[in-house]
């Protein structure tokens, strides 16, 4: 472990949990592409506590990604309005030379790929879809007001807007991708120009949800929150690469849509078919492709050397592929 980021940890911890706060373990854990986290578990004078510590690692997979102040922020909101999170604790300017927030660390499996094979999680998938609709309709009835800094909240059209900033990054990866091109005309034509606009997750999806026996145990990683279409969020957790290989069960790669579709209807009064979100399947195939191809140049560039981010290159291909079957 970096022992300047240990140092850092445990003095704002102690500042935040108060005196007597003792360090008993702190890994920094893998996984994350565009943030680190760090597990820490400390004793404080109200007992022990396991937090995750959510640190920049100096990428973005997205132009409006959110910096951590505003993350902390919308996870703030997310927990106040009854959304399944981890309970936020504070956020600190400086860890290190890099900003940071901590919150509750959840029990249970976040690699998609495990909860979508495990066989001991079977009776989970069973009950995800109607937890992913839940937590989805709570999530849009998040209170637009206090998180005016958010993309999209003060665009007349919020998918016109992310289409530009797509376009933009697309342009700055500095090579031709027709395939993508083709999908940014097709959602030029076929996206509505006018929808509902409420507060989305932005990357809501098997991967960022913490699964344990019972099924849902909390949504994580708000770094792509932003005002737009429903519609956004109720599409993307349908997109190929998260389903992890399992491509028969559209949603995530654990099962059907229509439960967890009908489940959102029912709470919010929203019905949408799956045919009205095959243009919002495209956008988020779009979307990932390029932010694949911008994290992948941060490794050619010599930016950050990563396997994980090479990879993502080639992944890109497997996506741009896909958008050719959508259209």
């Amino acid at each position: 472990m970096d022992e300047r980021v240990e140092t850092a940890l445990r003095e704002r911890l102690e500042a935040l949990l108060g005196a007597g706060t003792r360090f008993t373990r702190a890994a920094l854990l893998g996984g994350g592409a565009s943030m680190e986290a760090w597990a820490v578990d400390v004793e404080t004078a109200r007992g022990p506590l396991a937090l995750l510590v959510r640190r920049a690692a100096g990428g973005r997979i997205y132009r409006e990604a959110l910096p951590l102040a505003n993350e902390f922020l919308v996870l703030q909101a997310a927990w106040e309005s009854g959304v399944m999170v981890p309970r936020p604790y504070g956020h600190f300017a400086d860890i290190a030379g890099r900003e940071a927030f901590a919150m509750e660390r959840l029990r249970g499996e976040t690699v998609g790929r495990r909860i979508v094979q495990k066989p001991e999680l079977a009776a989970a998938r069973a009950e995800l879809p109607v937890q992913m609709g839940e937590q989805l309709a709570r999530i849009h009835a998040i209170d637009q007001g206090p998180l005016a800094f958010l993309p999209g909240a003060r665009d007349e059209s919020p998918l016109r807007h992310s289409l530009d900033v797509l376009e933009a990054q697309l342009d700055d990866v500095g090579e031709p991708h027709p395939a993508i091109e083709l999908g940014l005309l097709r959602l030029r034509r076929d996206l509505p120009r006018d929808g509902g606009r409420v507060v989305c997750h932005g990357d809501f999806r098997v991967g960022n949800l913490v699964v344990g026996e019972a099924g849902l145990a909390g949504v994580l990683d708000w770094e792509f929150a932003h005002v737009g279409d429903p519609r956004e969020d109720l599409a993307w957790p349908m997109v190929r690469a998260w389903r992890f290989g399992n491509d028969a069960l559209v949603l995530g790669g654990v099962a059907q849509a229509a439960p967890f579709l009908d489940r959102y209807a029912e709470l919010t009064g929203r019905r949408f078919s799956p045919e009205e979100l095959r243009p919002f399947e495209l956008l988020g195939n779009v979307r990932w492709a390029i932010g694949a191809l911008t994290q992948a140049r941060r490794h050619l560039a010599g930016e950050q050397r990563s396997v994980e981010l090479a990879i993502l290159g080639r992944l890109a291909s497997e996506v741009e592929h896909e958008i050719l079957s959508l259209l």
